[in-house]
């Protein structure tokens, strides 16, 4: 069993699925609904912990009333949680979602972690202890810049979900192993694909991989370029897919090549599109 840790957003995900989003002054009747914890980092490290791994997330949680639907979900899943600010009772981040019925395409209004930010000084010097891999979302900048460098120091590879690009990564990317990026991740002047494989070769990153949904994945491996497919499926859900890669692409990678891993996760996240909500592939697959 392999152990990873995931530093970044935990929020509380309302999940909603309708004919389509609401327009302005419409009310609408969802014909399902969800409710999970939810983020960038939580959401792969409950996949990573699915695949048969011990997953930690590292986030802030506190003490708010509603933190104990994040910790049941947490717990449900036996994900472990170590918690930047136990003591805040600020309400914790909630993100809405509305998922259109017909195309899987999703609609979401979420603050993110800009409230719950926390300091490196949170940090346990025991958090890498026996950890074999460390991903990071960039929505707790500070402590990831911490982490990362202690991973280094300790020869963890450091993995990055690049969903969207966020003032300050560009301190964590030197210490990256895997970046793993959206197609809507472009750095300070970056406009293309082609801009962002060269930004991040920069930063002497060794494997670089670009997402495009349905589209191959593309790739940058040492001096090798190429791309990857993905599976062709009809979505009922995207929501949370490219989360889901990257915690079945931190499982793999471990066992795997970096295409190898690439490939198997494409195949994690285009099975979990199949099902409503975050949750439901690993109740109805497992």
């Amino acid at each position: 069993m392999n152990r990873g840790l995931f530093v970044g957003l935990v929020t509380l995900d309302l999940i909603y699925l309708a004919d389509s989003a609401p327009k302005n002054n419409q009310k609408i009747v969802a014909t399902d609904y969800t409710v999970a914890a939810g983020g960038p980092a939580t959401n792969a490290a409950i996949t990573f912990n699915y695949l048969g791994n011990q997953a930690t997330v590292l986030g802030v949680v506190g003490s708010h009333p509603m933190t104990q639907l994040i910790r049941g979900d947490l717990a449900n899943y036996k994900v472990a949680i170590v918690d930047l600010e136990p003591t805040t009772d600020l309400v914790p981040p909630v993100s809405s979602i509305i998922v259109t019925q017909a195309t899987g395409e999703r609609a979401v209004v979420s603050i993110n972690a800009i409230k719950t930010q926390a300091s490196s000084a949170s940090i346990s010097p025991e958090i890498l202890q026996n950890v074999d891999i460390v991903l990071i979302d960039g929505h707790q900048m500070a402590v990831g810049d911490s982490i990362v460098q202690m991973a280094k120091a300790n020869n963890i590879p450091v993995a990055i979900d690049g969903g969207s690009w966020k003032p300050g990564f560009e301190q964590i990317l030197p210490f990256v192993d895997y970046a793993i990026c959206s197609a809507n991740f472009f750095p300070p002047n970056c406009q293309t694909g082609e801009e962002v494989f060269s930004y991040l070769s920069g930063f002497d990153i060794p494997h670089i991989a670009i997402t495009h949904g349905q589209e191959p994945i593309e790739y940058l491996s040492g001096a090798k370029t190429g791309i990857v497919d993905v599976p062709q499926i009809q979505a009922v859900d995207t929501l949370g897919a490219g989360d889901i890669f990257h915690g079945a692409f931190c499982h793999y990678i471990l066992r795997q090549s970096f295409t190898d891993a690439l490939a198997l996760a494409a195949n994690i996240a285009a099975d979990s599109c199949k099902f409503f909500g975050t949750r439901c592939w690993m109740n109805l697959m497992g």
